[in-house]
């Protein structure tokens, strides 16, 4: 690796994802990864590649059709890198940023999270290993018992199933080997349930998982990094879930013909989902108007930080909760579990969302103008690209060749982007030798 690049670590997740990028979308386009006689479409392999690393989803071909075995496992390899890449990269970016930084930042950044020692890269990478590597076997032995005992699968064909959804659901990807995503498990809780827990974890960030096992019984000693982390996730996914209920209780096309016990169990699958898991278990094209748009928010937020999902993240959508909190009542700081939060750290979080939304507003603009589809499907499949989530309303595959290149481009930087904007906004913080006179603009 040039040496160079260390000196601008915000540059290495991006040239990391890109080269893996690079090699898959060439693999992908050798006929031996096609399972008929398909044309050798860049712009497919491309996206289906873009969609694996990023670990999105989204899809314009059948996972289980279109790609053969080989197919498949380049796939597959592709969703394991872009899942341990960015738990890793993010991490090491962690580490290099508080290694630069002034040394009362530096202990600052420590205390906070304590999980993150900073001589300690070899072991961070370890413990990334285990926890990826524990969960997706457990996970994949769970379903493969399941689909070989429950629905008849050889074993052969149980075990990769299995293992392709436990490294998707872990890693957050959203691809899946069968026509409908998971549909056909929708009333099965040990089909879900396993998924869900993969995804959960895989969402909730490594800085947080290792945090709970330094300390598994003293949440009074975990980070305000894992307190807000765990609050506001649990916040979110009890939203997301009572939401559906609510707006999906009748539908036909999708809860309606469930008894309560599936109700409850579709709803906190589409919310866990929502998180940047990108599976599904009913038609989201047939969802009510308003659960799309609750969704569309869920997505936008994402899982935690130095994780494999995507989105804004919970913590920075915490933060600017809390500073408008602070603002409504007139404190001067903003803090969170009796600890203050920098200023440096509201003006990152309200630089990533500037961004995130002028991205995904600029996006909905250019597809709206290159298609006939409505405005909602549009900013849905904008957010779940850009998101790295996965879920669609079903129009990914109908958009031209120019609107399914915009949702490439929303991928990778929906995946790379974030870490990099905020990791080059702490890399670039200093101390001005001068300040200007102080005037206040008139606000709202």
């Amino acid at each position: 690796m040039d040496l160079r690049a260390l000196q601008h670590p915000a540059r290495l997740v991006p040239l990391a994802f890109l080269l893996v990028l690079v090699v898959g979308t060439a693999v992908l386009m050798l006929p031996i990864s096609r399972a008929g006689p398909y044309d050798a479409s860049f712009l497919t392999a491309l996206f289906t590649a873009t969609s694996a690393v990023s670990v999105t989803g989204l899809s314009i071909v059948e996972t289980h059709t279109y790609w053969s075995r080989f197919g498949q496992v380049a796939i597959l390899t592709m969703i394991q890198l872009g899942g341990l890449g960015i738990m890793s990269g993010a991490t090491l970016l962690g580490l290099l940023v508080v290694r630069r930084l002034r040394l009362s930042t530096r202990l600052v950044a420590q205390a906070e999270t304590r999980s993150l020692a900073l001589g300690d890269v070899t072991g961070v990478l370890k413990l990334v290993l285990l926890v990826t590597i524990s969960t997706e076997l457990v996970t994949a032995t769970a379903l493969t018992l399941r689909l070989h005992h429950s629905y008849g699968e050889p074993w052969l064909e149980a075990a990769w199933n299995g293992l392709f959804f436990a490294v998707s659901a872990f890693c957050n990807a959203g691809f899946s080997l069968y026509p409908d995503s998971a549909v056909k498990f929708a009333p099965d809780w040990l089909m879900l349930g396993p998924i869900m827990v993969a995804v959960f974890l895989g969402s909730i960030g490594f800085p947080v998982l290792h945090d709970i096992r330094q300390n598994p019984r003293r949440p009074a000693k975990w980070s305000v990094h894992t307190k807000m982390t765990l609050l506001g996730s649990a916040i979110l996914l009890l939203g997301g879930l009572l939401a559906v209920l609510a707006y999906e209780w009748s539908n036909p096309a999708t809860l309606g013909p469930l008894d309560p016990a599936g109700k409850l169990l579709g709803s906190a699958f589409h919310s866990v989902m929502t998180r940047s898991g990108g599976l599904n278990s009913h038609d989201v094209g047939r969802m009510q108007p308003e659960t799309l748009l609750v969704s569309s928010v869920l997505m936008l937020i994402g899982g935690g930080s130095a994780s494999t999902a995507g989105g804004i993240k919970v913590t920075t959508f915490l933060v600017l909760g809390l500073v408008v909190w602070a603002e409504i009542r007139g404190e001067p700081d903003v803090t969170a579990f009796r600890r203050r939060i920098s200023r440096e750290v509201q003006r990152q979080a309200l630089t990533v969302v500037l961004l995130a939304v002028g991205t995904v507003g600029a996006a909905t603009l250019l597809l709206l103008s290159i298609s006939d589809f409505p405005q909602q499907d549009i900013l849905f499949e904008v957010i779940s690209a850009f998101a790295t989530v996965g879920l669609s309303t079903g129009i990914t595959p109908k958009l031209p060749a120019a609107g399914q290149f915009i949702l490439v481009v929303l991928m990778f930087l929906g995946r790379v982007g974030t870490i990099t904007v905020a990791t080059g906004l702490a890399l670039q913080a200093r101390q001005s030798p001068y300040r200007y006179p102080e005037e206040r603009p008139i606000v709202g």
